[in-house]
């Protein structure tokens, strides 16, 4: 008859060994994604690139650039992972539980580091990821459908002051640059808008020009299509100076409301425990890659400019970004729609 310590033994046992399991495991997967690398047999499978949006927008565009990009070299393919939702925090969190051996890539933008201050997340930019390259830095635009009334951030902010929260505006999802831009517009405005957050950035494109909503904040290579064929009005880019792919459209500042800067940062971040000698590998085919004329100049069409820099230099951008977004999160009490 087994006694009643006996069972608080045999569960006490259990418990360890399940730990000794855990611990043995994890050492295991950091052990055979070092002893890969160290072979020399990397990429060994198809790389697995998640990027936090629906397809055929901006940062869609970039990794698929990348990818087919780099894909020959490897001899191995680059598959794009959509996991659109929750101002990217689903992608990051599918991320964050794979191996770290270099085999899953996360495409990150401003979202990655402002998420955390408005909603709870079962991650932290900087200790749970390995930052690997900055890709690229590239100014969000604001546009209007065709019949909005205002052609200028001046007579937005008129007419926002006449009909407080009577105005919308509609980004890729809450927590997204865009979305936070527009908080800070507000806050330094003292103007009132209402956010209607998307999933992605097609439909919204859909609803404005169709007129159910009255503005829109995206990228310039998303924007100026519609723009240039009239279904939509540019009124600003959030840069601190015009972006390239549209040098007659102004900027904020430049419209009365000085100081205001909010570009996006478009990167690419791994697993943390991913070993540095992997990081510095990938981190230099990608680089290689991005500096071709061909892909370079792609990235200047689409209003994107290549950053590049080491992995140091993205986290420190990463905690610079994370920093000044915490700040206007909490000055203007933006939440997650």
């Amino acid at each position: 008859m087994t006694t009643r310590s006996g069972r608080h033994e045999f569960r006490a046992r259990c418990r360890v060994s399940t730990r000794l399991a855990l611990i043995v495991g994890c050492a295991s997967t950091w052990a055979c994604a070092t002893q890969t690398f160290a072979q020399g047999e990397f990429p060994t499978r198809p790389i697995r690139f998640i990027v936090p949006f629906t397809p055929g927008g901006a940062s869609d565009i970039q990794a698929r650039l990348i990818g087919q990009s780099l894909s020959p070299t490897y001899g191995q393919n680059i598959l794009i992972d959509n996991r659109p939702g929750a101002g990217t925090v689903l992608a990051t969190e599918i991320a964050m539980r794979t191996p770290p051996d270099g085999h899953t890539w996360l495409f990150v933008t401003t979202a990655f580091v402002i998420s955390p201050s408005l909603r709870q997340v079962n991650y932290d930019p900087t200790k749970d990821f390995a930052p690997l390259i900055w890709l690229s830095s590239s100014p969000n635009m604001l546009i209007a459908n065709a019949a909005f009334p205002a052609n200028s951030i001046q007579e937005l902010i008129r007419l926002a002051r006449s009909k407080p929260d009577h105005i919308t505006y509609a980004s890729a999802g809450a927590g997204t640059a865009a979305h936070v831009s527009i908080e800070l517009l507000q806050t330094m405005t003292g103007i009132k808008l209402t956010h209607v957050p998307y999933k992605g950035i097609a439909q919204a494109m859909v609803d404005l020009m169709a007129g159910q909503i009255n503005l829109l904040v995206t990228s310039p290579v998303a924007a100026l299509p519609i723009v240039k064929q009239g279904k939509a009005k540019a009124l600003s880019v959030g840069g601190a100076k015009r972006s390239p792919a549209a040098p007659d459209v102004p900027t904020i500042g430049e419209q009365g409301v000085p100081g205001y800067e909010a570009s996006a940062f478009q990167g690419i971040v791994l697993v943390a425990g991913t070993p540095r000698p992997l990081v510095a590998r990938i981190h230099r085919d990608i680089d290689g890659t991005a500096r071709a004329p061909g892909v370079r100049d792609r990235l200047a069409e689409d209003g994107s400019e290549y950053v590049g820099g080491s992995p140091e230099a993205f986290a420190r951008h990463i905690d610079t970004e994370r920093a000044k977004w915490a700040k206007v999160v909490r000055a203007s009490g933006a939440k997650a729609d």
